[in-house]
């Protein structure tokens, strides 16, 4: 905690005033009636505990190893050495190793770096951090604090450990220098005469040091740290990219393993760590991540096969399938195949789908469109690239000669127009477009026959009212949160289509929401008379929500589980002193199907 000289007893005053302002208190807002739903579920003083949590990081970060690569032990060891060298421990007190075995030990305030204590974990690393600290913004007793107010998600990953960009500034004070020390805030969603919700800050404001300033008395409590500036104020608002504010001083502080141990490591919340581990992949099996990017549960589960048999990931983004395809070369994992499929559409609808994963094993997954008709540069991996052309698309080869022409097969070459070259090349030079399309196409799948894979991984896409930290929660309703549970509904249908008898289902979510969780079991049980609940291992969380809830008027009634049924699942509490986001897991087992 930084000291500052006492100040004169003219500044007395306004200091106390201001007693509660320069801290870090937030209070997480809800739509009135999710706030009363939540409350009815978990009841009132435990849905508040986990509202408050959620507004806070996780005070430890999860790190996996990849045991294909190296050990634990020897990981752990790299770290501290890391530590000492580099200092990424950012001023956290104690750097002792502690080989943790016993479950009590698990947050030893004295050690940095330890092994995860739960059983079937033993990959696992945790890193522990610190916080909530109390800091010192007037070290300027006679002087006002040179502020820069930042968006609400900027605050969240500054709160995780990243600096302040340039797009996350909304506003600053007049006259903060290159190298000035400013305190950031954040300015979080306001409730509008419209009923809905909004900032209120037009990005460019001049904040004065007054109660007149934007968003004066709403950032009282939300003050995140302080650092410094590493561009003037004209600086911020004039270019689009860069550093605005290095943070020497956080609310809560966590070692930065940015491009630390690449390949051997991976970051990683606890929760998605034990799913990986629950759908118990074995090797030579064949495996489907319906919703994989960007990519954790997918290598966690090739490193848990031994980098033997197939694990089939799919997202209907082309950058995500590309940051899966990534992460995989990264750990040098060879059995994943990645595609581009909406898992809405996973189950194949015609004769002519293609079994994704028969093909040869050395074809490459990545496709671009014709850009030109000379060889095009192109760079996987850091690795060249050859382009080679046949009748519909151009393949991205990798290869160790540059740039050579490949022709599979000349009598088919399609004919390529000089406008749709110079529409190509349009889009080489102006980069990305709206969508975030970044120049290349990955391979499509046309879906999967039914009973196709062993076992089926749903991490399905939800409200991620789980995830830590969040500073507002009042875009969701309860109609967007029933309109999340019957997306997930529709995908869990896929998945039991594409499992085998005899096979396992894992759904997962990172919500705290009932309704997308229990109630997608209850659903599943109900709809799915084959199917049935697994114990899990490991198990780490608690029991899930029993019972029932009367919604919209009681005209719909959310039914939950059974006493049996909760004992089964697990749910992770973020008010827990496990110390994790909100998150949910059910294993099904998969009996002989009806016809």
């Amino acid at each position: 905690m930084d000291s500052s000289p006492s100040p004169s007893p003219s500044a007395a005053a306004p200091a106390a005033a201001d007693a509660g302002r320069y801290t870090f208190s937030p209070k997480l807002r809800w739509q009135p009636d999710v706030e009363e739903y939540f409350a009815a579920a978990y009841g009132r003083d435990r849905f508040a505990r986990i509202s408050e949590a959620l507004a806070h990081p996780s005070r430890y970060s999860c790190i996996r190893v990849n045991t294909l690569k190296s050990s634990t032990d020897v990981v752990m060891h790299k770290l501290m050495d890391l530590v000492c060298e580099k200092g990424l421990s950012e001023g956290i007190n104690g750097l002792e190793i502690i080989e943790q075995n016993g479950r009590d030990q698990s947050h030893e305030r004295n050690s940095l770096i330890q092994k995860c204590p739960y059983a079937g974990l033993e990959n696992v690393l945790f890193v522990q951090g610190s916080g909530p600290h109390v800091l010192q913004y007037n070290s300027q007793p006679d002087q006002s604090v040179k502020e820069i107010v930042v968006s609400r998600k900027c605050a969240e990953s500054v709160l995780r450990g990243a600096q302040v960009y340039v797009p996350g500034v909304l506003a600053c004070s007049s006259h903060v220098e290159k190298g000035d020390k400013v305190a950031v805030s954040v300015a979080v969603e306001q409730p509008v005469k419209d009923g809905g919700w909004a900032v209120g800050i037009t990005r460019g404001t001049v904040l004065q040091g007054l109660q007149s300033d934007a968003h004066y008395e709403e950032r009282k409590g939300l003050y995140i740290g302080q650092g410094i500036a590493a561009m003037s104020r004209s600086g911020i608002f004039r270019v689009l990219h860069g550093i605005a504010v290095e943070m020497t001083e956080r609310v809560y502080k966590l070692p930065s393993f940015n491009d630390v141990l690449e390949g051997e490591i991976f970051l990683q919340n606890l929760p998605s760590v034990v799913a990986a581990c629950v759908l118990d992949p074995q090797p030579g099996e064949r495996i489907l991540d319906m919703c994989a990017a960007p990519g954790g549960k997918t290598t966690a589960i090739a490193i848990l096969m031994r980098d033997k048999g197939e694990v089939v990931a799919l997202d209907r983004s082309h950058n995500k399938v590309m940051d899966i395809l990534k992460l995989a070369s990264e750990m040098d994992l060879n059995c994943i195949k990645a595609y581009k499929l909406d898992a809405l559409k996973s189950v194949s609808k015609t004769d002519e789908a293609t079994i994704v994963g028969m093909a040869d094993s050395h074809c490459e997954a990545i496709k671009t469109l014709a850009e030109d008709s000379d060889p095009c540069p192109v760079t996987v991996d850091g690795k060249a690239t050859n382009v080679v052309e046949d009748s519909s698309t151009t393949t991205v080869v990798q290869s160790e000669q540059p740039f050579l022409i490949e022709d599979k097969n000349p009598e088919s070459k399609r004919y390529v127009s000089k406008a749709e070259l110079r529409k190509n090349l349009r889009r080489m030079k102006n980069g990305p477009g709206r969508s975030n399309y970044s120049g290349g196409r990955v391979e499509k799948s046309k879906g999967f026959f039914p009973n196709s894979f062993d076992r089926v991984l749903l991490d399905a896409p939800c409200s991620a009212l789980g995830l830590r930290p969040r500073l507002f929660a009042g875009e969701e309703t309860l109609v967007s949160l029933k309109t999340h549970a019957r997306y997930q509904r529709k995908m869990f249908d896929q998945a039991v289509k594409l499992v085998r008898p005899g096979g396992v289902i894992v759904y997962s979510t990172c919500t705290i929401n009932p309704g997308e969780n229990e109630a997608l079991v209850r659903y599943a049980l109900d709809t799915y008379k084959f199917l049935s609940l697994a114990s899990q291992h490991p198990k780490v969380g608690g029991p899930g929500i029993v019972g029932s809830c009367e919604l919209f008027n009681k005209t719909y009634t959310e039914e939950w589980l059974t006493e049996h049924e909760a004992e089964l699942v697990q749910r992770f509490d973020p008010s827990s002193p496990v110390d994790t986001i909100g998150f949910f897991i059910a294993k099904f087992n998969v009996g002989e199907k009806e016809d």
